[in-house]
């Protein structure tokens, strides 16, 4: 009995044997949902009750700042459709009064009905009018809200720091504020609801103490077990959720996996596909063992509530007839009541459901709140001294930055000269500090000791975004954005307005005419293949494309910029490498500076200096002639390569046995 009756508690999920064998267990995702597990399963109805005016204001004051008039209107048919029900119970009262208490014969009671029937056909029209009112403002206020939270989030989310984006905990954040804007429009249709059930509650409670005082407690008895029912359903079908999610979206994953275009190979030739798709079955098959206990549990619940609830309209029946043999209740009264109790209880059930779908989508609001209070705290500073002009170089003074969540430092001491006009050449192993050196030269990152200057100004006095202005981007995992060809190239300076025939320089510069030549529509192609009639490049097509955009971005900007390239020809083949290291060594200008990060030594060879990186720390830097007669790091690395290119020795073949035919 305690534990039919007690809080619902959070199960171990059970683990069928292919997850098992698939995943080592169940999964447990680190998104927003599995951040509030417990919210439901702590909800109880007098917990529901207390929270419900503090969530009502707040989506109250959501509403309020997304459209005022709206949600006026909202709130005056709301309380509106409440007056109307208590009107609409007088006037049934009225006409109990009239068929059952009224004299004369059938004839002059039917025509004392008819006031009562037209005032509540009436109020029937007017409350029909006052909903309809509601749900077209609500209807204003769903989509507003959330687009206003939306771009809250995204506004919030692309003008941090950097350093705030690769920082696992706010990461975390960003990720479980995505669900705010979803919730906060859910909360403005289940807060008119819940505010209609409360007005609903509150007028029938005062026509049924208008009829008799008795009868106040007796809805309260009726509706509580049908309150309690709700609320445990809702609160077991989220126990099964929870326990289940992990499962039920392994199984999901299972399924893109083998419907995936990058799986496609191995589904097929591996063999992988039948095997999947057994253990997709096997979980399914368990899944749905859970659904059917899942509704076994709620049809006893609701059982369980129907029949205390029945106890209760019997014993309310019962006081009712006592009151009326006793004298102290007319029978009209009591068939008013009896109206009355039974919309009261309806109106309390799906209280109970509102205010539940409340409390939950209210956590995810607040961490949407959480989240623009915390992104404001690390968003990048505005306003700043202007760059200098000109720009002569820029400098790198014994640097040091360590990420969080690492305890070595990413670069240590690192100092190095960018000239404008130079290209110079930034190299070595995985994990030697290259990409945070590029982030730190175009602003990405600060310094956290030594200093980072542009000309004679410090980077962390400027303008950021002056200084942005002045970098151009080119990474091997460079976005590729599903927009026309165009528009691709645009996006390396997407303020400038630019025709195909503007962006035509930038397209010959990176060698990418015989590549917009082939797409259907030219530079309108739509580069997306996930769109109908649109189009996809190979990995070194694209990377031409990038190319084009990095021009484009490099011809439009001010003097004293700097193009960053970091492993631009991964995709090319060799004779394509060596014209585009040709094309990007010609972006370099006399107030442009060129930065080439790069595995290909063949590609930094002619660089006007080059420097190698080891652990974060400055190994050694020069010419290319300078750093091959030292024969350190440098050397190493570029014989090693250079020797998988030189000829192999020829290694004559032996001949083949002699067969003797048995013949």
């Amino acid at each position: 009995m305690k534990r039919f009756f007690g809080r619902v508690q959070m199960a171990e999920p059970r683990v069928s044997d292919a997850e098992r064998e698939l995943f080592g267990g169940p999964l447990r995702y680190d998104m927003g949902w599995s951040q509030h597990e417990h919210a439901t399963l702590d909800l109880t109805m007098m917990s529901a009750l207390r929270s419900m005016p503090k969530l009502v204001a707040t989506t109250l004051r959501m509403a309020w700042h997304a459209d005022r008039r709206a949600l006026t209107a909202v709130v005056v048919s709301e309380i509106g459709q409440g007056i109307a029900a208590a009107a609409a119970l007088l006037a049934v009262n009225a006409v109990m009064h009239a068929l059952l208490g009224g004299s004369g014969n059938a004839t002059q009671r039917l025509h004392a009905l008819l006031p009562g029937l037209l005032a509540a056909a009436g109020i029937a029209v007017v409350n029909s009018a006052l909903a309809g009112w509601s749900t077209a403002r609500a209807g204003r206020l769903e989509p507003l809200v959330e687009r206003i939270a939306t771009t809250q989030y995204l506004a919030a989310a692309t003008s941090v720091e950097l350093e705030a984006i690769d920082d696992p905990d706010f990461r975390r954040l960003v990720d479980i504020a995505q669900y705010g804007p979803a919730s906060a429009r859910r909360m403005i249709g289940a807060c008119v609801a819940a505010l209609n059930g409360v007005i609903s509650l509150i007028t029938t409670a005062g026509v049924l103490t208008i009829l008799h005082p008795a009868l106040l407690p007796l809805l309260i008895l009726i509706a509580a077990p049908r309150g309690w029912g709700a609320m445990r359903v809702a609160q077991e079908r989220y126990v099964s959720v929870m326990s289940w999610i992990e499962h039920v979206r392994a199984s999901r994953l299972i399924g893109n996996l083998l419907t995936e275009r990058t799986a496609a190979h191995e589904v097929r030739v591996h063999g992988v596909g039948d095997f999947l798709l057994s253990r997709y079955e096997r979980m399914a098959e368990s899944a749905e063992t859970e659904q059917e206990r899942l509704a076994s549990s709620k049809a006893l619940t609701e059982w369980v509530a129907g029949a205390l609830s029945g106890l209760a309209m019997a014993a309310t029946y019962g006081t009712m007839f006592w009151l009326i043999t006793n004298g102290h209740m007319s029978l009209a009264v009591a068939g008013t009541a009896v109206i009355a109790v039974r919309s009261g209880s309806a109106s309390l059930g799906a209280l109970v459901m509102n205010v539940n779908q409340l409390h939950e989508e209210s956590l995810y609001v607040r961490d949407h709140g959480r989240f623009l209070e915390r992104a404001a705290e690390r968003a990048i500073p505005g306003g700043g001294s202007p760059v200098p002009d000109p720009v002569e170089r820029i400098v790198l003074d014994q640097v040091v930055y360590r990420y969080p969540d690492r305890e070595t430092p990413a670069l240590d001491q690192v100092s190095l000269t960018l000239p404008m006009g130079s290209v110079t050449a930034v190299v070595g192993e995985n994990g030697s500090g290259k990409s945070t050196l590029m982030k730190l030269l175009s602003g990405l990152l600060l310094p956290q000791e030594g200093t980072l200057r542009w000309g004679d100004a410090e980077v962390g006095g400027l303008d950021r975004s002056e200084v942005f202005s002045r970098v151009a981007l080119l990474t091997q995992d460079f976005q590729r954005w599903p927009v026309t060809a165009a528009m691709n190239i645009r996006l390396g300076r997407p303020a400038h307005a630019a025709s195909p025939e503007d962006l035509q320089a930038s397209v010959d510069h990176a060698g990418a005419g015989p590549v917009v030549a082939k797409l259907p529509d030219g530079l309108r192609s739509l580069l997306a293949r996930m769109f109908r009639g649109a189009i996809e490049l190979s990995g070194g097509e694209w990377q031409k494309i990038g190319l084009a955009r990095t021009h484009w971005r490099s011809s439009t900007s001010q003097a004293g910029s700097v193009l960053i390239v970091d492993e631009p020809t991964s995709a090319l083949d060799p004779e394509a490498e060596i014209e585009a290291f040709d094309r990007i060594r010609r972006l370099a200008g006399p107030h442009r500076a060129v930065v080439l990060v790069t595995h290909r030594m063949s590609g930094v060879r002619h660089a006007d200096r080059i420097y190698v990186l080891h652990r974060g720390r400055l190994a050694e830097h020069g010419s290319h002639d300078e750093l091959m007669a030292a024969q350190g790091r440098y050397a190493a690395m570029f014989d090693a390569q250079a020797a998988q290119y030189a000829p192999i020795a020829r290694i004559p073949r032996p001949a083949s046995p002699t067969v003797t035919d048995p013949a």
